[in-house]
């Protein structure tokens, strides 16, 4: 049976998260490193007989910032159309694991990184020393205070929700639970950022943003979101799977 898949990437390392510092609307580059990384990234998870299938793809949303975009090129998935964005740096010098991709890719702010507002560029202790000059205490907690000229948790749970109603109903509700190999297999994929990825996973199983586990995704990891009994009422996490044996 059909059981569809959320990717979700978060972009390479920069040399902010490398300090801690919140990025959101700041568009820099990824670090060497962070380019490297994501390289060894795309060859361990993409292929045909690897975690991220290209062919089953169906959709691949990318964030409008060049750091996650450079990330979704440096993958090296195999895409036959055109990049939407002018490329930010060489191509990787291998060829791609395949060349049969023919998910359309979309970038959309829907997917773009929290809103910082008065804490971009700052660190968590620059932030709570921030607050209690305020007067509004050191207990920050981004899930449930948000931040100050920025997005509130109530702000991302809106923007997530909406982009998990359009995955479910336009890519994953025609084809969950069908006989395998008589409708597409739906998967999706995301490049973006940390928070609104955390964020992202949360809101897919039903919780709430204060309420939901304290979830990390390094820069340049990968989650995997799905569902259980090939049902569509019953999203769950993919905590991880078996390799596969050619």
């Amino acid at each position: 049976m059909t059981t569809p898949r959320v990717f979700i990437a978060r972009h390479g390392e920069t040399e902010w998260s490398l300090n801690g510092r919140h990025t959101g609307t700041t568009d820099i580059p990824l670090t060497e490193n962070g380019e490297k990384r994501i390289r060894a990234t795309g060859k361990a998870l993409v292929g045909n007989d690897r975690l991220i299938v290209p062919k089953q793809l169906a959709h691949i949303y990318v964030s409008p910032r060049k750091r996650a975009q450079r990330t979704f090129e440096l993958l090296n998935l195999g895409i036959k159309d055109p990049l939407p964005w002018a490329s930010h740096g060489a191509q990787p010098a291998d060829e791609p694991a395949t060349d049969d991709c023919r998910a359309r890719i979309e970038v959309t702010p829907a997917i773009r990184e929290w809103d910082y507002g008065d804490y971009e560029g700052i660190t968590s202790p620059e932030i709570r020393d921030l607050r209690e000059k305020k007067g509004l205490g050191r207990g920050w907690d981004i899930w449930r205070d948000g931040c100050e000229g920025g997005e509130s948790p109530e702000d991302v749970t809106k923007r997530v929700d909406e982009l998990i109603s359009e995955i479910r109903s336009k890519f994953h509700t025609p084809v969950i639970g069908k006989p395998k190999g008589t409708v597409p297999c739906g998967d999706i994929l995301i490049v973006a950022h940390g928070h609104i990825l955390r964020a992202f996973a949360m809101r897919w199983v039903g919780k709430t943003l204060p309420e939901g586990p304290a979830f990390l995704l390094e820069a340049g990891g990968v989650g995997t979101l799905s569902y259980e009994h090939h049902n569509i009422n019953e999203p769950a996490i993919f905590l991880g799977g078996a390799f596969i044996i050619g």
